[in-house]
């Protein structure tokens, strides 16, 4: 290994440490780390119960109505209370989350690397594929999001495929534009002159010295779009075009707000609770993580 990538692995692995004692050093970060974590568990615990009931074949506990048990408040049987039809609300509040955090993670796996892929050919190239990229994100900018949702729900049906589609296809644009223009202002730098200078090829240069500078964009536009999706998925099942048949946060809003006004409201609270809870800390987490991988704190110099 030549000292010049010796350099640069010690510097990176430096870095690295050096951007996770910052975000640990946080007590809000690590607040919001724990609270991610919980949910994270819980979604698990939900996609591995949800597997196993439906491979001995029998109904999920969540999904078990008993109309003697309708509406009880939060008691030690049941410490959520129980909704309209006698179920468990914390069982289906694992079982939202669950739904969430599939929408989550896989609207942002088709969003962050079609947004990075974009934006830094579009940075890089310049041109006219700039303009291509330019004229592709404002054309699905200028999409309404639920005219498209419902465009794809025509094709593909209700449920979470189309949710899936509807939300990566239509959130990449931001990630794009931000990927962008991080990359027209690295390309600049003096580290890609010296590159092109040696003769290494656009891919190399894009991909292992480019790419590497502009992924602290991606991390960050990642703890936005994820709560984004989410609330995005929450709204769709609410309206109905969202999940089918299975516990959402959307769907236990839809039915929770039909008897808020007799008082029952410790449905409706729990979800509202898991929701802000969520989505604050994915928000605090991400200003935490901007400030830890700001690349302008590196002292490496051009």
């Amino acid at each position: 290994m030549s000292a010049e990538a010796n350099i640069r692995e010690d510097g990176g692995v430096s870095f690295g440490r050096e951007a996770w004692g910052r975000i640990w050093a946080s007590r809000a970060a690590r607040a919001c780390l724990a609270v991610l974590a919980v949910f994270c568990l819980a979604a698990l615990a939900g996609e591995l119960a949800n597997a196993w009931f439906a491979w001995r074949d029998v109904p999920a506990p969540w999904q078990a109505q008993n109309l003697a048990a309708r509406y009880l408040p939060p008691c030690a049987a049941h410490w959520l209370g129980t909704d309209g039809l006698g179920r468990d609300v914390g069982l289906r509040l694992v079982q939202g989350a669950r739904i969430a955090f599939q929408v989550g993670v896989i609207s942002s796996l088709i969003a962050i690397p079609l947004g990075v892929l974009l934006g830094c050919l579009g940075g890089y190239f310049g041109g006219k594929m700039d303009d291509f990229v330019i004229w592709l994100s404002t054309t699905f900018a200028a999409i309404p999001g639920l005219l498209f949702v419902l465009a794809i729900a025509m094709v593909v049906g209700k449920g979470l495929l189309g949710v899936f589609l509807a939300i990566g296809l239509t959130t990449w644009v931001g990630t794009c534009r931000l990927i962008r223009a991080e990359t027209l202002r690295q390309k600049e730098r003096g580290y890609v002159r010296a590159a092109r200078a040696l003769g290494f090829s656009h891919g190399r240069i894009l991909f292992r010295h480019i790419l590497p500078n502009v992924v602290h964009v991606a991390l960050v536009s990642f703890t936005l779009r994820f709560p984004a999706a989410i609330g995005t998925e929450v709204f769709l099942s609410f309206l109905g075009i969202g999940a089918q048949g299975q516990p959402s946060w959307g769907t236990m809003i839809a039915s929770a707000r039909l008897r808020l006004w007799q008082g029952m409201w410790w449905e409706l609270a729990a979800v509202t609770a898991a929701i802000f809870a969520v989505v604050l800390a994915f928000n605090l987490l991400g200003d935490a993580l901007r400030d830890a991988l700001d690349p302008r704190l590196r002292a490496a110099p051009d």
